[in-house]
């Protein structure tokens, strides 16, 4: 490793395009060289993680969220940079580029521009345009084009052969040959799309009348007369509306606006006077008029929707992987014998006892609800567990019958601590996902001996012991915490989760004896077969006592090993450095650093005044610069320290078991279960979680929900409003908040026309005639603000 950085890309020539690096460079306002030593690193193989906490010095300290915005950019332009090769290899081989045609291929700055540009060129199935220039009528749309004071049906005469009937059909050419002269202009076509994004709207509308009475589109209502522009909409509604036209509920109409003004640009790109009154002249209007509305408008309009649904999925899936690290990175119970519920009615609760390792030491299956109403029973069999293990946690899954049995698990408590014993602490655990992992592989290979129903219990009882290790065994997509995951494009939701999982495992880091393969596939430079590899040799030649015996685990080479040894911990092992998140490669600065301050290693752990009293620059070199020694400081003063905050749970109010339970005004504790654009769904409960809109999150403008809370936070809340019918609760995070009164609903003051008609009631200008909000106000009906998210569930 050296602390020099690569030199930057030479300059490029004249016309030439930008470097990858140095556009990067300008994009994320850092240096090139920054750049160029980060993509030097990913191309060798290098993971985020592992540069951004061990190569610091060649990257100039870049963070992990700057190198992965980097890393997909990087892939990103060097697409862009082939397909740009790629069309100007199949202009020359045409015979048809020109300096003039490459320097704007070389200056596109996108996709989009380098296939606008390409559109001319690209090889194409036989046009009425094309038949009509072979036809010979190209010299009658541009004689008309010149010379306007000409009588088209005259001029149209003289261009008659066996072709062309009549002056009709000359003129019909004619015009198809001009319509896709526009609809091939690449300024012209990058000039409306950009106008139609900008002034354009979203309409929808029943996609029959029919449709527009069934059952299913009910939950789509609220976009049955609704519009907004497209620069402003929001990406859950974005979402809602196509998956409302996807389930044939709504009719979708992309609307640019004034299209006079449109055809104004047509008309003046083909240098035509629409004014003007000459012979040619309404011809001309109706040739610009078709241009627009046959070519130019569908184009824009299939633009805007890709546009208007990609930004959508980016801001979706940005949502679900913030919620994601948040869940991840969630409060671990720690080392405790947990033992899990899994409610059920009919079929009972399951029921299984891990201890502090996650071990399972226990199962069985108890029926203390209805139809079997075993409730004396149950509590006798759980009070054996309990006492039989020495249980100290108790993880109650939130899924059907889990009020019913945490009220079980509360009265458990109750009774053990009456008898003078020490009563383990309870806990309500999201089960999402967990019945995804009881019935995969991994499960029967790693639970073979259990029934599916009881692996779930397994699960939810680890959830509880340590979030990360238990979650990474799931499909990201399967966690339940993200905004219409479900209709987001599978590749780009898998690449950002699978990024933010990984960024979680890494950051925690992992005990190298007891993780299991699917948390070890998520270290840097571990594979799936290499996880496999590990696990297997652990469980052959025991456990791990150091880091440099991983190199005897087969095909785990000196690259694998300089990837993830770092993330590794080893607790209780040969040398104490291996259970922090020192690098093996810099375990010389550490001798460095003992030898002249004249101490032992445990003599200078955790010792802070001593640490903090050394500077960095004192134990520096040409290898490992001041911002790698100032990491190993921080790291010896708290050792393989966990940048998870502490363990703490929600305790729901007895006597509130469902939504008909709820009153407004009443103050609750919750879990925060999710978080969106609009706001926060927090579990109270009741099984349905209540709402907390984002103008009802602070005593000030929230421009991000996430700013306020994330997935998995403990909060306290009020309740505003109760739908007990739709079975939807409001609830606010200022708790002197006011309950609005039924059946009063303030004055919109973010809608202009119908524009803010499911607004998340954020402070954006809605469009003309738009009032515009400097402050969150109190939410009226929490159930509307439900609807106007775009939520008809």
């Amino acid at each position: 490793m050296t602390q020099s950085l690569p030199p930057a890309d030479p300059a490029p020539r004249v016309g030439a395009v930008k470097s990858v690096t140095a556009r990067i460079a300008e994009e994320l306002s850092v240096g090139e060289r920054q750049v160029a030593a980060a993509v030097a690193l990913l191309d060798e193989g290098a993971t985020v993680p592992f540069i951004a906490r061990y190569r610091k010095e060649v990257t100039g300290s870049l963070d992990d969220s700057q190198l992965r915005t980097l890393e997909e950019r990087l892939t990103y332009l060097r697409e862009l940079d082939q397909r740009r090769d790629a069309v100007i290899a199949s202009i020359e081989e045409q015979g048809k580029l020109t300096d003039e045609l490459r320097n704007a291929l070389l200056a596109a700055d996108t996709k989009a521009r380098v296939e606008d540009i390409y559109l001319p060129y690209k090889p194409k199935r036989r046009t009425k345009a094309q038949i009509a220039k072979e036809a010979g009528l190209e010299p009658l749309a541009d004689r008309l084009l010149a010379d306007p004071t000409l009588v088209p049906d005259e001029v149209a005469s003289e261009f008659l052969n066996e072709n062309v009937a009549d002056a009709a059909a000359a003129l019909d050419g004619a015009r198809h040959i001009l319509i896709e002269r526009v609809s091939e202009d690449a300024e012209l076509v990058g000039a409306t799309r950009e106008k139609f994004w900008a002034d354009g709207a979203l309409r929808t509308a029943p996609w029959s009348e029919e449709a527009a009475k069934s059952a299913a589109a009910q939950k789509f209502r609220d976009y049955f007369e609704f519009s907004e522009p497209l620069e402003k909409m929001p990406s859950h509604r974005v979402l809602a509306v196509l998956r409302g036209e996807k389930e044939q509920a709504l009719a979708l109409t992309f609307d640019g606006g004034d299209d006079e003004a449109y055809q104004a640009m047509i008309a003046q790109t083909l240098g035509v006077d629409l004014t003007a009154s000459t012979p040619a002249t309404p011809w001309l209007a109706g040739t610009v008029r078709l241009a627009w509305r046959t070519k130019l408008m569908i184009s824009a309009s299939v633009d805007a929707r890709i546009r208007l649904r990609q930004r959508a999925e980016e801001d979706a899936v940005a949502v679900f992987a913030t919620n994601l690290k948040d869940l991840l990175l969630a409060a671990p119970a720690g080392t405790r014998t947990t033992l899990g519920l899994d409610p059920g009615f009919r079929t009972g609760v399951k029921v299984a006892v891990v201890d502090a390792t996650g071990k399972v030491v226990d199962t069985c299956a108890i029926y203390p609800h209805q139809p079997q109403k075993q409730w004396d029973q149950a509590k006798a069999t759980l009070a054996a567990l309990v006492a039989r293990h020495g249980v100290e946690l108790i993880a109650v899954g939130n899924g059907t019958a889990s009020r019913e049995t945490d009220a079980l698990a509360a009265e458990l408590i109750a009774d053990i601590r009456a008898a003078g014993a020490p009563a383990p602490t309870k806990a309500m655990v999201s089960e999402a996902g967990a019945s995804v992992y009881s019935a995969s592989a991994y499960a029967a290979q790693e639970l073979p001996e259990l029934d599916v129903t009881l692996r779930g219990a397994v699960s939810i009882a680890r959830r509880l012991q340590d979030p990360l290790a238990e979650l990474v065994k799931i499909d990201p997509k399967s966690i339940g915490v993200g905004q219409y995951q479900h209709d987001v494009t599978p590749g780009s939701l898998a690449r950002s989760l699978d990024a933010v999982v990984e960024d979680a495992v890494n950051a925690v880091g992992v005990d190298l004896n007891t993780a299991s393969v699917p948390l070890l596939a998520r270290v840097s430079g571990v594979t799936e077969s290499l996880a496999a590899a590990i696990v297997a040799h652990r469980e052959k030649s025991g456990a791990f006592r150091s880091r440099s015996a991983l190199l005897e685990v087969p095909r785990l080479g000196p690259k694998a090993f300089e990837q993830c040894a770092g993330f590794l911990r080893i607790r209780d092992g040969e040398d104490p450095l291996d259970a922090s998140g020192v690098h093996p490669e810099a375990y010389p600065v550490v001798r460095r650093i003992l030898d002249r301050s004249g101490v032992t290693l445990a003599e200078l752990i955790g010792n802070e005044r001593s640490l903090r009293a050394l500077k960095p620059a004192d134990f520096a070199d040409d290898r490992f610069g001041i911002p790698t020694v100032t990491d190993i400081l921080a790291e010896l003063e708290k050792p393989g320290r966990d940048p998870r905050p502490a363990f703490t749970t929600a305790t729901f109010a007895s006597g509130v078991e469902k939504v008909a339970d709820l009153k407004v005004g009443m103050v609750l504790e919750g879990v925060v279960t999710n978080v969106a654009a609009f706001g926060a769904f927090v579990d109270v409960g009741v099984h349905q979680d209540g709402l907390v809109h984002v103008s009802a999150m602070a005593d000030r403008f929230v421009s991000d929900p996430h700013e306020v809370v994330k997935s998995g936070q403990v909060v306290r809340v009020k309740v505003v409003d109760v739908d007990v019918d739709r079975q939807r609760i409001g609830l606010s995070l200022r708790l002197k908040d006011e309950p609005q009164q039924k059946g009063k609903r303030p004055e919109r003051s973010d809608r202009g026309g119908n524009q803010g008609r499911g607004g998340d009631r954020r402070n954006q200008n809605r469009g003309k005639g738009s009032g515009r909000r400097e402050s969150n106000q109190p939410m009226g009906s929490m159930a509307e603000a439900l609807r106007n998210a775009g939520f008809g569930r």
